[in-house]
């Protein structure tokens, strides 16, 4: 049984910075469990308000079916109630269904429902494949629209009144006149959370949108950056958000940039930076060069 009831989770989501850890590997690209459970321990002393086991930052594409329940119920053992924990439904809607009843059976307090997978889909489409996984369990779900899976404003709201377990929106799009239409059709019947790679970047105009919250990669590695970066943007200090933005995150972003799929890799170089590796990154993904991960050490030690 989840730890929290579908509208107590949106609560908790919506009040605070989201964890989105990375996934342990050994050298041989098997999962790190006991890596993992650490990790899980360092960033469970800060205050979050939800842990999203396996999503993108954490490779969660490239785990199997059973690596993916390996990880859920690790971090629900090892962060034991103490915030909330989502596992990840990926794939077709049979798939996501079979996940989705996974996670429940693991503990898990919420799923975050992945775009499926390659196949390009019609509105009609996308609300009956949501629909299918919302109905499958009693978990909260958080929706990310993204990539082949962009929901509209319509759909969204026959989503939201079809399925009350669908609890949170994700977007992954940025598109501001797609994101004011969704808030004015159903306002705070969702929580909305930033899902633009390196959210931060977008965290304060998208606060104006009903984003209370987003998908910290950085809380990773710099955790107190992160924490004190997203009070910042939730008291709308321009002058502060600013700043560490100009000092950090511009920085951080060049770096990320020069590769596609930095986005993850990154993270990891971060957490190999300050003392705390995680292992490498499995393809097709590839890691920083030795260069890079200098330059980004660099970077981390000028906000330490």
């Amino acid at each position: 049984m989840p730890h929290l009831p579908p509208q107590e989770l949106a609560d908790r989501l919506r009040s605070g910075l989201l964890s989105f850890p990375v996934t342990h590997f050994t050298s041989d690209l098997q999962f790190d469990e006991a890596g993992y459970r650490d990790h899980l321990a360092w960033l469970s002393e800060y205050p979050v308000a939800g842990l999203f086991a396996a999503g993108g930052t954490g490779e969660g594409f490239s785990l199997t079916a059973e690596e993916i329940d390996r990880v859920v119920r690790a971090a629900v053992a090892e962060v034991d109630g103490r915030l909330p924990v989502l596992a990840p439904a990926t794939g077709g809607t049979a798939t996501a269904v079979a996940q989705a009843r996974a996670a429940e059976a693991a503990g898990a307090d919420g799923l975050l429902l992945m775009p499926p997978y390659l196949t390009e889909a019609g509105q009609e489409g996308l609300v009956e494949h949501v629909s299918a996984v919302c109905g499958a369990t009693g978990l909260g779900v958080v929706v990310y629209s993204r990539a082949n899976a962009v929901l509209n404003d319509r759909s969204v709201e026959r989503l939201t009144e079809r399925n009350p377990t669908l609890i949170g929106f994700k977007d992954g799009v940025g598109d501001i006149e797609s994101l004011t239409r969704i808030y004015a059709r159903v306002g705070d019947r969702l929580a909305y959370i930033g899902g633009l790679p390196t959210a931060e970047t977008f965290a304060l105009p998208l606060l104006q949108l009903g984003m209370s919250t987003y998908s910290s990669a950085i809380f990773n590695f710099v955790p107190r950056f992160a924490l004190d970066f997203y009070a910042d943007v939730r008291a709308q200090d321009r002058a502060a958000v600013y700043r560490r933005i100009r000092e950090f995150i511009l920085p951080y972003l060049d770096i990320r940039n020069r590769t596609k799929g930095y986005a993850v890799s990154i993270v990891k170089a971060g957490l190999a930076a300050v003392g705390r590796p995680a292992g490498p990154v499995r393809p097709p993904l590839q890691n920083l060069t030795e260069a890079e991960l200098a330059e980004l050490t660099a970077l981390i030690d000028t906000i330490k």
